[in-house]
C-alpha cells in the first residue's frame, strides 16, 4: 500500500524546498537523497568536497551511489565542475511518454482478457482509496498513489518479460507522472480516467480502453512539459 512521503525525507537538509521534491518520493536510502540534496546546494561539486558534506559514507558507498545516480540520468559528471543535478529536456519527456505509450499499449489486450473479477474489485479498493485523500488535495499522497495504481493494473496482464521491461522505466514514468499530477486539474481529470479504465476493464471493451490510455498518457506528458516549465527543471537546449 502506498503511504505518505516522510516528512523528514530521509533528513535532507532542504527538507520541503528541495528541487528535487519529486524525486525524493521515488528514490530509495539516506545516501541518495542526501547525495541529490547536496549536489543540488552545491549547484556543482567535486567528489571529495562531496564526500567531506556527508558525515559517515565510505568511499564505497558514495562511488557506488553516484554510479547508480549517474545512470538512472538524476546526475552527471562536467569536466572541471564536478557532479551536478541533471536538468530534465523536452527530448526526456518525450521519450520516456513514448516509451511508457508502447509498452502499456502493449499490455492492454492480455488485461482485458485475463482481468478476474477480484482483479476489478482490488482496483476499484484502490480508487476508493484515493477518494478518501482526494478531498484533502494531498499530492504528495495521491501522485505515488496514482502510480501504484497503474503498476497494479499492468501487472494483471502477466507478461513478466514486458513488465521487467516497464519495470526498468518505472522510475522515469514516476518522477515526470508525479510533476504532471501535482497540478489540481489533472489530478482531478487523471483520477476520473482511472475509473473509466477500470469500467473499460470490466466491460472487455479493447478499443476504447486502448482509446483512453493513449489519451491518458498524452495528457500526462502534456502536464509534465508545463510543470517542467514552471518549475525550471527544463534545460535551455
Amino acid at each position: 500500500m502506498s503511504q505518505a512521503m516522510p516528512q523528514s525525507h530521509y533528513d535532507c537538509p532542504c527538507m520541503e524546498k528541495c528541487p528535487l521534491h519529486h524525486a525524493m518520493q521515488l528514490i530509495g536510502g539516506k545516501w541518495k537523497v542526501q547525495i541529490l540534496c547536496a549536489v543540488a546546494n552545491a549547484g556543482a561539486i567535486r567528489y571529495n568536497a562531496l564526500r567531506s558534506k556527508l558525515d559517515g559514507i565510505s568511499n564505497t558507498v558514495l562511488a557506488s551511489a553516484l554510479r547508480e545516480l549517474e545512470r538512472d540520468g538524476l546526475v552527471e559528471y562536467v569536466q572541471r565542475r564536478g557532479v551536478i543535478v541533471r536538468a530534465f529536456t523536452i527530448a526526456d519527456v518525450e521519450e520516456i511518454y513514448t516509451i511508457r505509450n508502447a509498452l502499456e499499449m502493449l499490455t492492454l489486450p492480455a488485461i482485458i482478457q485475463k482481468a478476474t473479477a477480484d482483479d476489478i474489485a482490488a482496483l476499484r479498493d484502490r480508487l476508493h482509496e484515493m477518494d478518501s485523500v482526494m478531498a484533502s488535495r494531498d499530492f504528495e499522497t495521491l501522485s505515488p498513489m496514482a502510480r501504484a495504481f497503474h503498476r497494479q493494473m499492468t501487472e494483471i496482464c502477466g507478461q513478466n518479460r514486458i513488465l521487467r521491461v516497464i519495470e526498468g522505466q518505472d522510475q522515469y514514468i514516476t518522477r515526470f507522472s508525479s510533476m504532471a499530477i501535482s497540478q489540481e486539474n489533472r489530478l482531478l481529470q487523471a483520477h476520473e480516467e482511472h475509473y473509466k479504465l477500470v469500467d473499460y476493464i470490466e466491460q472487455r471493451d479493447l478499443e476504447h480502453f486502448q482509446k483512453l490510455m493513449h489519451r491518458h498518457i498524452e495528457r500526462s506528458k502534456e502536464k509534465c512539459l508545463e510543470a517542467l516549465k514552471t518549475q525550471r527543471y527544463l534545460q535551455k537546449m
